[in-house]
C-alpha cells in the first residue's frame, strides 16, 4: 500500500537535523513520496535544496514554489523572477503555497489577491497545476479562479476544513481537495466527516501539513506533539472510515490522483 503526502513543511524549523529520520520513518510507514510546500520565495529554494540533498535519485521528494496568503506583504519587484525560475526547476511541481487568508488578515487583503493572482498568471504561463490555501475566503477566492480556471491546467484546494457549500463550490470548478488530520480533531474537524463522502474519486488527496495539525486521534500520541509524514496513515484511516472504503481502495485512488496531479513517477 503506496501513500502520497501531498503537503509537508519539511523547511520548518522543527524538523532541522532531523529530515533523514523523519523521511525514514514517513517510507516506513508506507509514504513513498512527499511534495514540500514552498510558502516563500526563500522557503521555496530551501524545499527545493532538500529535495535534491535528501532525494538524488528524483523519485521521492518533490516541491511546490509560491507564497503563502500570510507573506504576500513580501512580494517585491524580484518575485516573479525568482519564482519562475524556481518553477522551471524538474524537482518543482506546482505554483504555490497560494491564495487567501481572511482569517488571520496577516496580509492586507488587496494584497493578498494581488498576490495570487500573479501566482496564477505564472501557473497558467507555465502550465503547472495550483497549491492553494484558503481560510474564511471562499467566496473571494472563487471570483478571482474563475477568470483563470479554463487555462489552469489543475488546482488543489490544500488542508480543505470548509462547509459543504464552500466544498460543492470548488468541486464545480472541478478543483481537486487536500485533507488533513483536521478530520481527526472531534473539536472542530467533525463536520468533515459527511462531507469527504461527496468528493469524487479522482479528486482527493491527503496530506500531513506536517509539523502542524497532528491527528488528535493518533495513539500513542508522540510526546513532543509534532505532526509528522508518517502520522498520514492516520488521516488514511479516519477518511477511509468516513467514506465508507478499505484502507486499500482509499490509499490506492487518493495515491493515483495524486501521482496523477503532481506528474509522480511510480515507484515500485
Amino acid at each position: 500500500m503506496q501513500l502520497i503526502d501531498i503537503g509537508v513543511n519539511l523547511t520548518n524549523p522543527s524538523f532541522a537535523e532531523k529530515h533523514q529520520a523523519v523521511l525514514n520513518r514517513a517510507y516506513e510507514a508506507g509514504v513513498c513520496q512527499l511534495v514540500l510546500t514552498g510558502t516563500s520565495v526563500e522557503g521555496s529554494e530551501q524545499a527545493l535544496e532538500l529535495c535534491q540533498k535528501l532525494d538524488a535519485d528524483g523519485q521521492r521528494l518533490f516541491a511546490t514554489a509560491g507564497l503563502h496568503p500570510h507573506s504576500a506583504s513580501d512580494w517585491n519587484a524580484d518575485s516573479p523572477r525568482r519564482l519562475r525560475a524556481l518553477l522551471g526547476e524538474p524537482r518543482v511541481r506546482a505554483v504555490g503555497e497560494c491564495g487567501l487568508d481572511f482569517n488571520r488578515d496577516f496580509s492586507p487583503r488587496p494584497q493578498q489577491e494581488k498576490v495570487l493572482e500573479e501566482h496564477l498568471a505564472l501557473a497558467v504561463e507555465l502550465q503547472l497545476p495550483v497549491f492553494l490555501h484558503e481560510r474564511d475566503a471562499n467566496q473571494r477566492l472563487l471570483d478571482i479562479l474563475r477568470d483563470f480556471r479554463d487555462r489552469l491546467p489543475a488546482a488543489v484546494v490544500h488542508c480543505f476544513t470548509g462547509e459543504q457549500k464552500a466544498l460543492f463550490s470548488y468541486l464545480d470548478l472541478d478543483l481537486h481537495i487536500g485533507i488533513t488530520g483536521w478530520i481527526c480533531d472531534e473539536r472542530r474537524g467533525t463536520h468533515l466527516h459527511p462531507l469527504v463522502r461527496d468528493i469524487p474519486r479522482g479528486r482527493l488527496m491527503l496530506e500531513s501539513d506536517a509539523p502542524y495539525l497532528l491527528p488528535r486521534s493518533l495513539r500513542p500520541k508522540p510526546k513532543n506533539g509534532r505532526n509528522e509524514p508518517a502520522y498520514l496513515t492516520e488521516v488514511l484511516r479516519e477518511v477511509a472510515l468516513h467514506r465508507g472504503e478499505t484502507l486499500e481502495d482509499l490509499a490506492s485512488h487518493s495515491t493515483a490522483c495524486s501521482r496523477a496531479f503532481f506528474r509522480l513517477p511510480e515507484i515500485a
